[in-house]
């Protein structure tokens, strides 16, 4: 089982290979997981129970416990960060993008993907952790602002 060790790094790679290059499938719909439990309005579920500023736990959950093959890990050769993901509304539906819900902590899993040769985001990435754009140079990964 290939692990990460920053949650919100995971989500980067889910966001490419989910719901960008399409190999990771099923998609996960928040929106269709929460019908099936009777959630018809998401939104209002997600106010009603102050959850406006969190990962919900259904999609932690899922997305926590999701494996990534190592064959779909080393076809990762870019990744993004923005605050419009997929991933991220998947996560948290009425996320307004004003927080850090999302921002990364460590770049420990950038030894998950071989084949990574960009990071676009990367002054958001800089404003996260000072220095990381050094750390991705050191690794041979242009970082696009």
């Amino acid at each position: 089982m290939t692990a990460f060790r920053d949650f919100n790094f995971k989500l980067l790679v889910v966001e490419k290979l989910m719901y960008w290059d399409e190999t990771l499938t099923p998609a996960f719909s928040l929106r269709e997981h929460m019908r099936a439990r009777g959630v018809q309005d998401l939104d209002a579920y997600v106010r009603d129970n102050a959850l406006e500023y969190t990962v919900l736990d259904e999609p932690r959950a899922y997305f926590s416990q999701l494996e990534i093959p190592e064959e779909l890990l080393a076809s990762v050769d870019e990744l993004t960060f923005d605050g419009g993901h997929q991933v991220f509304m998947e996560c948290a539906p009425v996320w307004d993008g004003e927080d850090d819900l999302f921002d990364l902590r460590s770049l420990d899993d950038l030894d998950l993907l071989p084949n990574l040769k960009l990071f676009t985001g990367g002054s958001a990435l800089e404003y996260m952790m000072p220095g990381s754009l050094e750390v991705l140079a050191a690794r041979g990964i242009t970082a696009r602002f």
